[in-house]
């Protein structure tokens, strides 16, 4: 089993969906929230963002799910040990229901999460990312995906208004002032779009400074997409030369995607969708025969 989806419905009558991750035998399973109904941050190979943002949800809403998913693993099947806030949704967009449920989350009196197991992921927000690593004790994860504004801007449009060196920049003056605090970079690899050698080799020198890992991800294909899944050959080569570069770095495999419950894969857009960007003319040969 890859990942069990969880479909909740909520008072209005809006769904949104939890994903619960097995860990094979280790016992240490993962439970991924959704902190939005929907998003509103467009990235052009999730198919969440093709749904809009519908709502926030409340800190309630977002515990809840954790709270089910506990119940439903027995410690049998293993206890679920994290929770990523990597389900539908923006979480930074939503920061002050987030920080509510992460604290909750953590708290001695409410599920008792240690602080370095619930992750919460942003596309970018930079006023956002200050906000929360002066006020919250998780981990952060940072969807980084690209290694020029160019790539960046058109498959992340939030990357138009916080670009990469003033994200970066930002990650590196506030993690100065951390102690023992490493951000998880994750970075989606696309065929032909972000996944040359070349592109490794940025990101070697864009991550300098930053206290981090780094997580290679499969891109889960879905309908409506034009991206593919960079080959194994080539997560692998890229791999090797993050590592060879000094990178901690990490490949993970895909969970959950033959049933459309891996990562961005949630969600349900409905008839009317977010506009899909114009692809940059030096991708479009790339990406002609899978329009």
């Amino acid at each position: 089993m890859w990942g069990l989806q969880i479909l909740f419905t909520l008072d209005d009558g809006l769904v949104i969906e939890t994903v619960i991750i097995p860990n094979g035998d280790r016992g240490r399973n993962t439970v991924c929230v959704s902190s939005q109904v929907g998003c509103a941050m467009n990235c052009q190979f999730c198919f969440t963002g093709r749904m809009g943002l519908r709502r926030n949800l409340t800190a309630a809403e977002i515990v809840e799910q954790a709270v089910f998913a506990r119940r439903l693993f027995t410690s049998e099947v293993g206890s679920i040990r994290n929770v990523v806030f990597m389900g539908m949704g923006e979480p930074l967009q939503n920061i002050e229901n987030v920080i509510t449920a992460a604290d909750i989350m953590v708290d001695e009196q409410g599920l008792h999460f240690s602080p370095n197991k619930v992750t919460i992921s942003t596309s970018g927000l930079v006023p956002q990312i200050k906000q929360f690593l002066r006020e919250s004790k998780c981990a952060l994860a940072v969807s980084l995906n690209a290694t020029t504004d160019e790539v960046r801007n058109w498959i992340m449009p939030i990357n138009r208004k916080y670009n990469l060196k003033l994200l970066l920049d930002t990650l590196r003056e506030e993690l100065s002032l951390k102690h023992k605090y490493k951000v998880l970079f994750e970075y989606v690899l696309l065929a032909g779009v972000n996944d040359s050698i070349d592109d490794a080799k940025r990101i070697i020198d864009l991550v300098k400074g930053i206290p981090c890992k780094i997580n290679l991800l499969t891109f889960n294909p879905h309908s409506g997409s034009h991206f593919q899944p960079s080959t194994n050959e080539k997560m692998i080569e890229f791999r090797n030369t993050l590592a060879e570069g000094g990178c901690v770095v990490f490949m993970r495999p895909s969970r959950g995607d033959d049933q459309m419950a891996a990562c961005g894969q949630l969600g349900n857009p409905g008839e009317l969708q977010a506009p899909l960007l114009k692809v940059p003319p030096r991708f479009q040969t790339s990406l002609e025969p899978l329009v």
